[in-house]
């Protein structure tokens, strides 16, 4: 579960919408989309604090609007979550005893997604 960004400026409780970066070498304020993550030095603003940013004397404001085209899953995301499904979906080949790389992990149980390996340094020959 993911917790949702508020805004960065202090007693505003709305939600992040955009992401401020300061880039000091170029006296640039760049107010993009949200990131990904919440980085350090990065600040969330809201929708209203985003839009009312000024710089200070001397420094420059960048606004990167959003591609909306971007928003979305797009053809590619699709295609490697069907082919994720259909992976996970595939059943492995159950392997014998003794078959496969020597001192590999043997299956020797299945119960849906979970697995019960054989220990490949367990001496199963003992009595």
């Amino acid at each position: 579960m993911s917790i949702a960004r508020i805004c960065s400026r202090a007693g505003c409780q709305k939600p992040a919408v955009s992401t401020l970066t300061y880039v000091y070498a170029d006296s640039t304020c760049v107010i993009g989309p949200l990131a990904t993550y919440a980085e350090p030095h990065c600040y969330d603003l809201c929708a209203d604090h985003a839009d009312r940013l000024t710089a200070p004397n001397g420094w420059e404001v960048i606004r990167l609007a959003p591609d909306p085209a971007a928003a979305g899953p797009s053809s590619d995301d699709l295609e490697a979550l069907a082919n994720a499904v259909r992976e996970a979906a595939r059943p492995l080949p159950r392997r014998e005893p003794g078959a496969g790389t020597p001192g590999a992990p043997v299956e020797i149980a299945r119960r849906r997604h979970l697995r019960m390996l054989q220990d490949p340094g367990a001496n199963t020959s003992e009595g």
